[in-house]
């Protein structure tokens, strides 16, 4: 079996196990904290034990490539992050000047109870 058959190459920024929705990250990342393939497959029931063996072999033996990998996606996820907080979408507008005004009014609230 070649382990490059059991992935999904999307992009170069974007691997997910075939027939899943899950990227080689998921795997990878619980490996690294220590998950064995066992506890892995508990926590994400839908991917075989074959799936899983095979994305920790392949992370094994390309490892300075997928830790590169896995870098990228951190970094665009941040900028991601940081791009939606300096210009929130409408909606998000919407729900931060809801909240604004909720915690204005809690305060008058607890001000005039005093």
């Amino acid at each position: 079996m070649e382990l490059a058959n059991t992935f999904e190459f999307i992009t170069p920024e974007r691997i997910r196990i075939k027939g899943t929705r899950v990227g080689i990250e998921v795997v990878i990342e619980k490996f690294l904290e220590g998950a064995s393939p066992e506890e892995i497959q508990r926590h994400h029931p839908h991917l075989t034990l074959k799936q899983i063996y095979a994305t920790i072999t392949y992370y094994l033996f390309n490892r300075a490539e997928i830790d590169a990998y896995i870098k990228a996606g951190h970094k665009r996820v941040e900028a991601a992050y940081e791009e939606q907080r300096r210009n929130p979408s409408p909606g998000v507008k919407r729900l931060i000047k809801v909240k604004e005004q909720r915690e204005a009014s809690g305060l008058q609230f607890h001000e005039e109870a005093q």
